[in-house]
């Protein structure tokens, strides 16, 4: 099997999420004691997250780029970054770095593809649902996005750094994104992209008929696939 590196801690949440659907899919896919290769850099939020705050992106490019780099050196033949928002330091990471970078949004396409859905509503964090990097990727596989009006932005946000990120899952935060998403449904989404790891952890398919898709289950599938390719 091939080796996986991943960066996370962003938060460690998600990170978790990560490792047990990587493990469970190999197990699941070979069965006995198997179980995935893999390589974790985890780096401390607060950090991270200060310097999303501000808006100090090069740092954040740099430090992501040399993890990376660390993760290839020492034996992974591809990277996943743990984490929706962090992708916008995808193209840094996929310039410097030898081997694949499994992109998130990549992932999240081709499961709306294989369904035949091209119009999803996106819920993350405010830099996911607000600057281009996440949404021209997916536009780039031919699906249309749609987000929230800015005060419910604004509230999303607030969530998943307030009280996702730390652990809590509210039911009344769970009701306000249900709102939200049916909102967004009447705009025309078919489904919904749960563009932020942590909220796949509050929004579960009972919640809603919408279709989900949550990002994090997704990228890790599309991570054990690769782990598994050509074994």
């Amino acid at each position: 099997m091939k080796t996986l590196g991943l960066l996370g801690g962003m938060s460690w949440e998600s990170t978790r999420e990560y490792y047990r659907i990587l493990n469970e899919t190999i197990r699941d896919e070979k069965g006995g004691l198997h179980s995935a290769p893999l390589l974790l850099h985890s780096f401390e939020f607060a950090e991270i997250a200060a310097l999303q705050k501000y808006d100090d992106w090069q740092p954040l490019y740099d430090r992501l780029t040399k993890a990376a780099l660390g993760l290839q050196a020492a034996g992974a033949d591809a990277i996943m970054i743990c984490t929706n928002y962090m992708h916008k330091c995808a193209p840094a990471i996929e310039a410097a770095i030898s081997v694949p970078l499994v992109h998130i949004a990549d992932a999240v396409a081709e499961a709306m593809q294989q369904e035949g859905q091209t119009v999803a509503g996106l819920l993350g964090a405010r830099g996911t649902m607000e600057e281009p990097f996440y949404r021209e990727r997916l536009q780039t596989h031919g699906i249309t996005v749609l987000t929230p009006e800015k005060e419910e932005r604004e509230e999303i946000h607030r969530i998943v750094f307030g009280e996702l990120c730390q652990g809590q899952f509210l039911p009344e935060s769970r009701d306000y994104y249900l709102s939200v998403m049916e909102r967004l449904q009447t705009q025309g989404a078919e489904g919904i992209i749960l563009g932020c790891t942590e909220i796949e952890q509050l929004i579960l398919p009972e919640h809603t008929a919408l279709r989900l898709y949550p990002s994090a289950e997704i990228h890790a599938r599309a991570g054990a696939a690769f782990i598994l390719r050509d074994t």
